[in-house]
C-alpha cells in the first residue's frame, strides 16, 4: 500500500515537471516567434524610412530641378536638401512629440522632446512590434518631405532664408497640429485613438498631399508669379533629371503608403499593390487627357500622371482593395490634369511646378473616394464594441464616412491657408520681404544665394 502511494506520488511529480516543461518550451517558442515578428517588422520599416527619405533627396530634387531653367537648377535641388537637414532636427527636438505626444486634441506636449523615452522598446500605442526609435525616424521622413513639396509652388524667386523660416514655421502652425489630429493618440480627427471625428488617411492624404497642396496655393498668391509669367516662355531645362526624379519617387512611395502598416504584413502587401496600380492609371490618365485635348502624350505629362496618382491613391492605400487603387489613379490623373492645364490657367496664378494641381487636388480626391471604398475586409484593425470589424466607407454600409472624410480635409484646408499665410507674412517681415530682387531672379537662384553654378561647361 505505502509502495503504490509513493509510486503514484512519484507519477504526479513527473507529469507535474514534464508539464512545466512544456510550458517552458511553449513560452520560449512564443518569445522566439514575437523575436523573429519584431526582426522582420523593424527591417522592413527602417528600409521603409529610408525610401521615404529617398523620395526627398534625391527622388523631389531631381524632379523639381529638372522643370526650372537651368540658372535655378542648384537652388531648387538645395530647396529640398536643406528640408533634409534642418526639418530632421526641428522634429527631433519638438515635432515628434508634438505630433505623437500625450496632449489635447489639436497638439501634442513635449513628453518625447529631444527623444525623451525614445529608445528601442516600442511604443505600444502606435507600433507594438518594432523598436520607438523605427516609428519616431519613419514618421520623420514624412514631415521631411512636406515642406519640400511646398517649395514647387514658388520655384525660382524666393530667398533661401525666407524659405527656413516660413518652412520651420509651417511645421509648427499646420504640419504639427494637422497630424496630432488625424495620427496621434487623442487626435481630434483620429479613428482609431479616441479622435471625435473618424477619420481614415493611412499614409498622409490630408496630413501632407492637402496641407502642402493647398499652402503651395497660399504661396503662389501670396509671393507672385515669376518675372515674365506668363508672357515668357519657362521651359523645363531637363526633363530627363524629371524623369529619373519621377521614378525615384514612384519606387519611393512604396516606403510611404506600405511602410504605413508599421509592419511587414499582409495589409502592408496590399497597399504596395494599390500603390502601384494608383500610379499607373496615374500615368495612363493623364496621358489619355493629353492626347485627347493637344494630340500628343508627352513625358512631362506621363511622370505628371504618375505622381498625381500617387498623391491621389496615398489616403486609401491601406483601406481599400489593391484594384481600387487604380480607380484612384484615373481619377487624380483625369482630374488633375484638368485643374493643371485649365485651371491654372483661366485664374492665371504660377504655382510653378504645380503642387497644389498636383498634391492638394490630388489629396481632395483621395480622401474623398476613402470615404467611399474603404473596407474592413482590406483593414479590419476598427472594431465594434462586441469586437467584430467596423464598418469602414460606404461599400460597408457606412455611408456617413464620406462626410467624415470631406471634414478632415475642410480641417486641413483651412489650417493650411490660416498657419501659411501667417508663416509667409512673418517670414517676410523677419527676412525684409520674400522674394529675391529682380535682379537676383534674373540672375538666377544658382549665382544670386549660392554663387554656384549648375553646369560649368567650360571646366
Amino acid at each position: 500500500m505505502k509502495l503504490a502511494r509513493l509510486s503514484a506520488a512519484a507519477c504526479a511529480a513527473a507529469s507535474l515537471l514534464n508539464a512545466q516543461s512544456a510550458d517552458a518550451e511553449i513560452a520560449k517558442l512564443k518569445t522566439a516567434v514575437a523575436a523573429a515578428q519584431s526582426a522582420g517588422d523593424n527591417a522592413w520599416m527602417l528600409t521603409s524610412a529610408a525610401l521615404v527619405l529617398m523620395m526627398t533627396g534625391p527622388g523631389l530634387a531631381l524632379f523639381y530641378c529638372g522643370l526650372v531653367r537651368k540658372k535655378n537648377v542648384l537652388g531648387t535641388m538645395m530647396q529640398s536638401f536643406i528640408m533634409m537637414a534642418v526639418i530632421t532636427l526641428v522634429w527631433v527636438a519638438a515635432g515628434y512629440s508634438m505630433v505623437f505626444g500625450s496632449g489635447n486634441p489639436f497638439v501634442g506636449g513635449f513628453e518625447f522632446a529631444f527623444l525623451n523615452g525614445v529608445g528601442t522598446a516600442p511604443n505600444t500605442d502606435y507600433a507594438p512590434t518594432i523598436p520607438h526609435l523605427t516609428f519616431m525616424v519613419y514618421q520623420m521622413m514624412f514631415a521631411v518631405i512636406s515642406p519640400a513639396l511646398i517649395t514647387g509652388a514658388f520655384a525660382e524667386r524666393v530667398k533661401f532664408n525666407a524659405l527656413l523660416v516660413y518652412s520651420v514655421l509651417w511645421m509648427f502652425l499646420v504640419y504639427f497640429p494637422v497630424a496630432h489630429m488625424i495620427w496621434g493618440k487623442g487626435g481630434f480627427l483620429n479613428a482609431y485613438l479616441g479622435g471625435s471625428i473618424p477619420v481614415f488617411d493611412f499614409a498622409g492624404g490630408i496630413v501632407v498631399h492637402v496641407t502642402t497642396g493647398i499652402s503651395a496655393l497660399v504661396c503662389a498668391l501670396v509671393i507672385g508669379p515669376r518675372k515674365g509669367y506668363p508672357s515668357e516662355p519657362m521651359m523645363p531645362h531637363s526633363l530627363v533629371l524629371s524623369f529619373i526624379g519621377a521614378c525615384l519617387l514612384w519606387v519611393g512611395w512604396f516606403g510611404f503608403n506600405a511602410g504605413s502598416a508599421l509592419a511587414a504584413s499582409g495589409l502592408a502587401a496590399s497597399a504596395f499593390v494599390a500603390t502601384h496600380l494608383g500610379g499607373a492609371a496615374g500615368a495612363v490618365g493623364w496621358l489619355v487627357a493629353e492626347k485627347l485635348k493637344i494630340g500628343r502624350a508627352s513625358a512631362l505629362g506621363g511622370i505628371s500622371g504618375a505622381v498625381a496618382g500617387l498623391a491621389t491613391v496615398t489616403q486609401g492605400s491601406g483601406f481599400v482593395s489593391p484594384i481600387i487603387g487604380a480607380v484612384y489613379g484615373l481619377a487624380g490623373g483625369l482630374i488633375c490634369f484638368y485643374v493643371v492645364t485649365v485651371i491654372k490657367h483661366k485664374f492665371k496664378y504660377d504655382d510653378s511646378l504645380d503642387a497644389f494641381g498636383v498634391h492638394g487636388i490630388g489629396g481632395i480626391i483621395g480622401a474623398t473616394l476613402t470615404g467611399v471604398f474603404a473596407t474592413n475586409t482590406v483593414n479590419d484593425a476598427l472594431k465594434l464594441a462586441n469586437g467584430q470589424p467596423a464598418p469602414l466607407g460606404m461599400v460597408d454600409g457606412n455611408t456617413a464616412q464620406i462626410g467624415n472624410q470631406l471634414a478632415g480635409a475642410a480641417i486641413g484646408v483651412v489650417i493650411a491657408v490660416v498657419g501659411s499665410y501667417v508663416a509667409l507674412k512673418v517670414a517676410g517681415m523677419v527676412c525684409g520681404g520674400l522674394r529675391l530682387d529682380p535682379r537676383e531672379e534674373t540672375q538666377g537662384m544658382d549665382l544670386a544665394i549660392h554663387g554656384e553654378e549648375g553646369y560649368n561647361l567650360e571646366a
